[in-house]
Order: structure tokens, then C-alpha cells, then sequence
């Protein structure tokens, strides 16, 4: 959420930083509600003043054993239209705080101008130069021919988009799970949580989910509860409402869960396999950081994040998100896209995103400075530390041979613990 302050003081300026994310946004309402409440607020804080003037006037007079009677109605008077305004001001701000929740993060000054994906830029990209020189197959037809992925039966029981994974596709589903969690604790001093995957409504809005796509969400209405779209959601709203010490920080949080969306805009999008699915894996990594240091700890998280891609020797690239592709709640973004022959297309495996201060003023998430013992918004980000569906599939598709096997590389093989799949 944006400060409603800087607003109010610069709205032409994020004016114009918003429209590189969206030329329809306008803040014409916010400052309507925001001039509204302030003139609100100055006649209520006037009738205040008078009420506390005659307060002290009716103590007066009975200390001299005078009647107050005429001040007693004016009091009785002025505390009605206190109530009456105390009313209007409760509805105005609701209203206000409603209007700011759907107003995206401003872009850093930083990102690539454009207005949707084809103005993203590649920024990095490796290549393994494996050669598969023979008809290659995608991945659900390799997961048919090896018993390992079965969508007719998920399908049965679940509808379209819920995989099955079964046998060694199982096997190999738990495996990287288990290696990206143990690659991250390892090297680089995250904490592991297994959070709820169902979370209250303000959880969700902390992170920026609700109000703008409470579509894409799964919404337990008899609890008023919504399913996870990533443990971004609840590792983010461990600190809600905190204020951290100085010397807690940076801290860094990971977790693995299974996630859930709706996927409700993607008509007209590939939906075949696992390429967009219902409920998946992911692991999930968050930092809470000095806003100082927030744009060094953006670029360890993507490197942190390319290191997976780098032990299972796939082909990948590095995407710095421009002005329009950025998520709502993104201030910068960098998407990390794995090749998949079969599909003979980029997949996203990951986005590695700083949400500034944005997701922390939602959650009240603060820390208290070294020096001054001021109180500040915390710096927030977010990066996948994989998700598995595409993961699985660029997986299937680069290491098929031939005859039909899945053949890993040995180093490949050795941090999942399979050589092959036949």
C-alpha cells in the first residue's frame, strides 16, 4: 500500500510512475476522499476544542455554586455532532484505506519501460548445449509412457488442472522438494517454517493478494479462510504487526508448501499438463531487510534461486520484468525461465521480487533503527526456490533419451538421488 502522505504531497509524480505500470489508474478518488477526510477531521477536532472549553467552564461554575444548565445543552448538543462526525470520519477512512489496497507499487525508476511481457529484458542466460537429435516428446506423453503422471485420473477426482504424480514421477516430485530445502538451509542461513496453508483474509491482504485478485483465490466461505497461493503469503505475516530489533536483521525465511490457485485469467493461456495447474509445490523464499539493502539482497535472492537451475545443468535465462509485466505488488522483478524441448518453449520457474516497503505498511511490519530507535517499514522480498511443475517438466523433457528413459546427468543425479526413470 502507498503512503498516503506522499501522495497527497506528489501525486503528478506517482501519477506518472503509475501509469508505467497501468495508463488507466487515477488517484482523482483517493485525494476527493483523502481532502474530505481532512477537512472532516479539522471541524471534529474544533468541536472537540469547544467541548473540552465548556467541560472546563461547567467545573468552574459549580466550584462557584453557579447553575450550568445552559452549557449542559450546548454540551449535549456538541456531543451529538461529535458522534455524527466521529461516524462520517470511521466511513471515510474505511473508504480511503479501501481505495489505497487498490493502487499497485509504484516501479523502481530502475526497470525496463513497456507494457507488457515483450518488453521484458533478458539479462542473463546459460545454456548446457545438450543436443536431442531424435523426435522429442513433451512431458505428458513421457509421463504416459512411463507410468509417471496420470491428469485422467486427477482429472476424475479433482477436475482439469489437479496433477497426479505417481511412482518414481512421485519419487522425483519429493526429491526436489527435499533438495531445494536442504540447497537453501545449507548455503545461505534461512530458517525453515511448514506454515498453514489457509490463512485469514488480512494475511492475504498484507501481501497484496485481496482485495485486487480475490478471483484467483480459493475462498473457504463457511470459515471465511483462503488457500495459499504461495507460503509467501504466510511467511510474510509471521511479522505482521511486529516491530523488529536492528539486530534481528536481515532475516530470511523459507518454506515449503503446496499452493492453490484459481488460475480464473487464464483463458486463452497453454492449461495442457502441468505447464498451469490448480495446486502445485513450490519453495518459497522471503527476506525481511533495511530498506538500504534491499536491492543487494533482490540480486542474492535471484542468484540464489539460478544456483538450482545451475546444479541440475538446465538450460535457463534471467528476465528483468519492465514496467508493465511487473505484479501488483512488485516494485522490481526478476523472472527466471527454464527451456523445455519438448514444450519447445520458455518456462517460468520463479519470480524474484522486492515489494519495498509496500507489503510491510499493509502488515505493519517495522523495525526499530540502530542509531535514532525510530520505528520504519520494513523491507520486503520474495522469490520461488523453485516451483516444481515446470521444474518437472524442462526436468522430463531435457533428460529423455531416445528409447524412452530419463537419464540425468550425474550431477544432476546426485542431488535429486535418481539416475534415471525407465
Amino acid at each position: 500500500m502507498l503512503d498516503i502522505k506522499k501522495i497527497r504531497n506528489n501525486s503528478d509524480k506517482i501519477l506518472q510512475s503509475l501509469a508505467k505500470k497501468d495508463k488507466n489508474i487515477s488517484l482523482d478518488n483517493i485525494l476527493r476522499l483523502d481532502d474530505s477526510l481532512k477537512t472532516l477531521t479539522t471541524k471534529l477536532n474544533e468541536l472537540q476544542a469547544d467541548q473540552n472549553s465548556k467541560s472546563k467552564e461547567v467545573g468552574i461554575l459549580k466550584s462557584k455554586g453557579e447553575s450550568a444548565e445552559d452549557i449542559f445543552a450546548d454540551l449535549k448538543i456538541l456531543s451529538d455532532k461529535i458522534k455524527e462526525l466521529e461516524k462520517e470520519q470511521r466511513e471515510l477512512s474505511s473508504s480511503l484505506k479501501d481505495a489505497l489496497l487498490e493502487i499497485p507499487n509504484l516501479p523502481h525508476s530502475s526497470c525496463p519501460q513497456g507494457s507488457s511481457e515483450k518488453d521484458n529484458v533478458v539479462v542473463f542466460e546459460k545454456k548446457t548445449n545438450k543436443e536431442l537429435n531424435f523426435n522429442v516428446k513433451n512431458h505428458i506423453d513421457i509421463g504416459k509412457q512411463l507410468d509417471i503422471l496420470d491428469f485422467e485420473v486427477a482429472a476424475k477426482m479433482s477436475g482439469s488442472g489437479f496433477p497426479l504424480y505417481k511412482g518414481k514421477g512421485a519419487l522425483l516430485e519429493r526429491a526436489l522438494i527435499n533438495f531445494m530445502i536442504d540447497y537453501h538451509l545449507k548455503n545461505f542461513n534461512y530458517t525453515e517454517f511448514f506454515t498453514p496453508f489457509l490463512v485469514k483474509p488480512d494475511s492475504a491482504l498484507t501481501t497484496g493478494q485481496l482485495p485486487k485478485f480475490s478471483e484467483d483465490m480459493y475462498h473457504i466461505e463457511k470459515d471465511d479462510l483462503f488457500l495459499i497461493p504461495t507460503a509467501e503469503v504466510s511467511l510474510t505475516n509471521i511479522h505482521k504487526d511486529d516491530i523488529l530489533s536492528f539486530d534481528d536483521l536481515p532475516k530470511y525465511y523459507l518454506g515449503y508448501s503446496a499452493c492453490f490457485r484459481r488460475e480464473a485469467g487464464s483463458y486463452g493461456k497453454d492449461t495442457r499438463g502441468l505447464l498451469r495447474v490448480h495446486q502445485f509445490n513450490k519453495v518459497e523464499l522471503v527476506k525481511f531487510v533495511e530498506p538500504e539493502k534491499s536491492y543487494d539482497e533482490l540480486d542474492s535472492l535471484v542468484k540464489q534461486a539460478t544456483n538450482i537451475l545451475d546444479l541440475l545443468e538446465l538450460d535457463y535465462r534471467v528476465i528483468e520484468l519492465c514496467t508493465g509485466d511487473l505484479s501488483f505488488a512488485a516494485a522490481k522483478c526478476f523472472d527466471l525461465e527454464v527451456w523445455a524441448p519438448g514444450e519447445e518453449k520458455w518456462l517460468e520457474v520463479s519470480s524474484c521480487s522486492n515489494f519495498e516497503d509496500f507489503q510491510a505498511r499493509r502488515g505493519k511490519i517495522r523495525f526499530r533503527g540502530e542509531i535514532d530507535k525510530k520505528v520504519n517499514l520494513l523491507h520486503t522480498l520474495n522469490g520461488s526456490g523453485l516451483a516444481t511443475p515446470r521444474l518437472m517438466v524442462a526436468l522430463l523433457e531435457t533428460y529423455q533419451n531416445e528409447d524412452g528413459k530419463i537419464v540425468f546427468s550425474d550431477p544432476a543425479a546426485e542431488f535429486i538421488g535418481m539416475k534415471e526413470i525407465n
